[in-house]
This record gives structure tokens, sequence and C-alpha cells, in this order.
């Protein structure tokens, strides 16, 4: 967890209204992800999520604590007098001329309520596919599997990797105009002109799976599903590519082979995960070394990939070092890297003979289909991250 630099302007003092807009205005200017709101002993603590990684920003006094979380309530439209259950809500905060875009919840903690603002920047801008991080070969294979006319293109990573974003700069590569995209989202993070987009509402019924076979009589071409979570949506959408759609979707496994052993676990038949797979994309985001505070040292101890040696002690690596701009973390942004697998006959035949992941793997060592942490290594050797960093998520 970074801290936020002694000397940075401290935020606005005031009443809750003027602190609220203080703390947004802060996490818009550094790029937050989210804000927490949490209460303690002596404080109001307050953190965000700054390139995936929690920063210390400002405690605020107790004694216009409650003040700010019933702020937080009033705008998100929840019930300001029931402290004892989590409350989630929207917020749109009308910032110098400009509408913020917020997800809010509580939870109920030992010294109070707790809040979490995600702000929902997004809405309006697509990460072009051109800027995600692949290497040529990977976007070479990804613009073929959404070239075709059917087919299912999964990613995988865990929650924070970039998922969604990557789904929505491949539906860039599709022309909307001479095809019927529909999407099913939970919830919908960005908002797309040309396509249509569903958000699910278990409450009501509206769950993957029910959307998702509705979805089916609206004429679809393309159709987006934020997420297999279950045996009955993974049934369906594999179906689904079988006869004639593209399908895009997402998976919590940690690679690409994991995600085909995953997809025969969640029940469906091997021989439908075969003919309907046409790729993989496994994901992780590593974080950019800040250009105005890195240093050059020598790497300490040997970098391995398994049995092979990326890198040797004593080779030269960046090491982040800690400034203003980027409030002492050391780093400035993210980008990804990406393990891409494209599905051939011999990897189909593993798949209907519900192969053992070590078969796979064996066969990605023989034709030297480069890891995560080899594409990380890569990065590394670019100066782009550090060892630290594709150590952490790979």
């Amino acid at each position: 967890m970074q801290q936020r630099p002694k000397d940075a302007p401290p935020l606005v003092e005031g009443d809750a209204v003027q602190i609220l807009d203080a703390i947004v205005r802060l996490a818009l200017r550094e790029r937050a992800s989210d804000i927490h709101l949490e209460p303690k002993v002596d404080q109001l603590k307050v953190r965000m999520r700054i390139d995936g990684a929690m920063v210390d920003v400002q405690g605020i006094s107790n004694a216009v604590a409650p003040q700010i979380i019933s702020r937080v309530k009033v705008l998100a439209r929840m019930d300001i007098s029931e402290r004892r259950m989590p409350q989630d809500g929207q917020i749109a905060l009308d910032m110098d001329g400009k509408t913020v875009s917020m997800r809010a919840s509580t939870f109920p903690s030992q010294q109070g309520e707790k809040a979490v603002l995600r702000l929902l920047t997004g809405n309006t801008y697509v990460l072009p596919f051109a800027k995600l991080g692949l290497d040529p070969d990977a976007q070479r294979t990804l613009r073929d599997a959404i070239s075709r006319p059917q087919g299912f293109v999964v990613t995988c990573g865990p929650t924070g990797a970039g998922k969604t974003s990557t789904l929505y700069a491949l539906l860039e590569l599709v022309h909307t105009n001479d095809v019927n995209v529909v999407t099913l989202e939970d919830p919908v993070e960005v908002e797309l002109y040309g396509i249509t987009q569903g958000q699910v509402h278990n409450r009501a019924g509206f769950t993957f799976a029910t959307g998702l076979r509705a979805i089916l009589r609206q004429d679809p071409d393309v159709i987006l599903v934020g997420e297999m979570r279950d045996s009955e949506t993974a049934g369906i959408a594999m179906q689904a590519a079988l006869t004639g759609h593209l399908v895009l979707s997402t998976l919590h496994t940690s690679d690409t082979v994991e995600t085909i052993v995953r997809l025969i676990d969640l029940g469906v038949e091997p021989w439908i995960v075969a003919n309907a797979l046409s790729a993989v994309l496994s994901q992780r985001l590593v974080r950019v070394v800040c250009p105005h505070c890195k240093d050059t040292v020598k790497l300490e101890t040997d970098f391995w990939d398994g049995d092979e040696l990326l890198l040797a002690a004593g080779s030269p690596i960046v090491k982040p070092r800690g400034c203003n701009r980027c409030m002492q973390s050391g780093y400035r942004g993210r980008t990804g890297i990406f393990e891409v697998l494209q599905l051939d006959d011999e990897l189909r035949e593993l798949v209907k003979g519900k192969a053992s992941s070590r078969a796979y793997r064996d066969i990605f060592a023989r034709r030297k289909i480069k890891s995560l942490r080899r594409m990380g290594f890569e990065r590394i050797q670019a100066g782009i991250t550090t060892v630290e960093e594709v150590s952490r998520v790979t």
C-alpha cells in the first residue's frame, strides 16, 4: 500500500458536500478506479485504488464523517436510516460542468458504515484494440477469430485483469453497421453506440441464462456475454457459437489451459467445446514504471519461467523510485500482458479426449507459445515494467 506524499495539497476542509467533492476531484485527477471511505476509531480513513494498488489519501475528522457517508447515501438514493444492512446504488455527480458516474455500496462494520465508490469514468471511452498491449502475432490471431461469422472467443484472468476492456476493444473490430450486436452484462460499464446492451437483474429473474435465451430470439450476429458463471449459460453460449453466431465472453480462470479444462468441467460436452471454441486469451495488468523517477539497477536474483531462466542475476532492470507525479508509488498507468491461443485440429482432438492440463502444456512448449511470464519478461526488457510487477501477476 502506497502513502500519499506529505507535500501534496490537503483535501478541502468544510462541510460534507465540499469534502466529498474534493475527494472525487482528487480521484479523477489521479485516475483512481475506486474510493474507499473507511470508518476507524479516530477518523474516517480515505483510500483510493490507483493502477490496481491501494493508496492512503487522508484521514477525515469523525465530527464530519457521518455526514459524508449520509451524503453518499443520499446521492445514491439509499435509505439513510438503514445502517445495519449493506446497500448499493448509482450516483451521477455534477463536477465542473461534467457528469461523473459512480457505483456506490455501503457495508456495516464494527466502527460504522464503510462506503466504496467505483468511478465509471470509462462510460464514453473504449481502449482501442491497438493499444491493449498485444504483440503483432496475437493481434493477427484475434483479428482472424473476430473476422469469422461464428465461433467462441473467451478472455480469462482474475478480477480486475481488464477482461471487459478487452472484449469492448474486440467489438471495435466488428463492423456494427453490417451486423446485429447484442450484449448481456453485469453491469454495463461502457455505453457503446450502435449495439444493443442488456444488463442482468437476478432479483427479477433476468439472469445470464435467461437473457442469453432471449438474445437468441433477437436475430443476433455477435453476442457478448459478460461472464460464464454456470453450466447452463456456458452450454447455451457454446450452442450459439455452433449455430452461426460469434460469441465473446469471459471466465475467471488463470490461463488458457485452465480455461479449456474449466469449460469441460462446467458440464459442456467436449465435442461442443472443441468445435465451438475459436480462441482463448489469458491476460493480466502490470503497472508501468513512472518515467519521471525510474532508475536502472541490477537484478538481485535469477528470474525464471518454470525451468527456463529468463533473466540472470546482475542483469540491468528498471526500478521505481517514487515522486509527486506518481503519488510516491513509482508507477503511472498500466498495460496488459497476454497469452493467446487459437485452436487447431491437434488441440481440438485433445479437447474431445478430455486431455490433462499437462498434455496441453507439452504442446505449448513444443510450439513455443509465449506464456504470461514470458510476455511480462519482454516488457521488463523494454523498460516498461518491473520484475516485481510481473512476478506479482504471474
